[in-house]
């Protein structure tokens, strides 16, 4: 069995009166993520890790923020779409491990239906699936919550 490793990260910034999608759920808070897409950090973040390890290059290789197509998407359409790219290539994953950074709201609360959602987009299983958050300690951009900022590390695997 050959077992590769990958790596994505993402950043956001935030907006006042804004939708705060993190991991598929629309989290209650003053401000949210914007982008081209919905903004998702942590399902962006996963969709890197995932297109890495496969050598199938990154998100905005395969989903560019000049493509109308996008504007606005699920980012768990996105993450479906990375899986059906990496099954092309024979690999299925093994697990995921995602960290999500931001002063506020609380995450823990979200993370069971968080899991719930990528696992369905992803096709795995929740307990395959890690979600854990925290602070930047009030410091720097996160510190003053201007922005969210997402990494996760996957494992993918194929039969040689």
């Amino acid at each position: 069995m050959k077992i590769k490793v990958g790596f994505g990260f993402d950043v956001h910034q935030l907006a006042a009166n804004h939708p705060f999608i993190m991991g598929g759920v629309n989290l209650e808070h003053h401000s949210g993520a914007f982008g081209h897409s919905d903004a998702d950090v942590l399902v962006h973040a996963i969709c890197d890790a995932l297109l890495g390890a496969a050598n199938l290059r990154d998100i905005g290789f395969h989903f560019s923020n000049t493509d109308e197509r996008w504007k606005g998407i699920n980012s768990l359409i996105l993450l479906k779409e990375c899986v059906a790219l990496l099954k092309e290539k024979g690999w299925v994953i093994g697990n995921v491990d995602a960290m999500l950074c931001l002063e506020a709201p609380k995450i823990n609360p979200h993370i069971p239906q968080m899991k719930v959602n990528i696992a369905a987009a992803a096709g795995i299983s929740e307990e395959d699936i890690s979600i854990k958050a925290t602070t930047n300690e009030t410091m720097g951009f996160i510190g003053r919550q201007e922005g969210v900022v997402a990494y996760a590390v996957c494992l993918i695997e194929k039969e040689k």
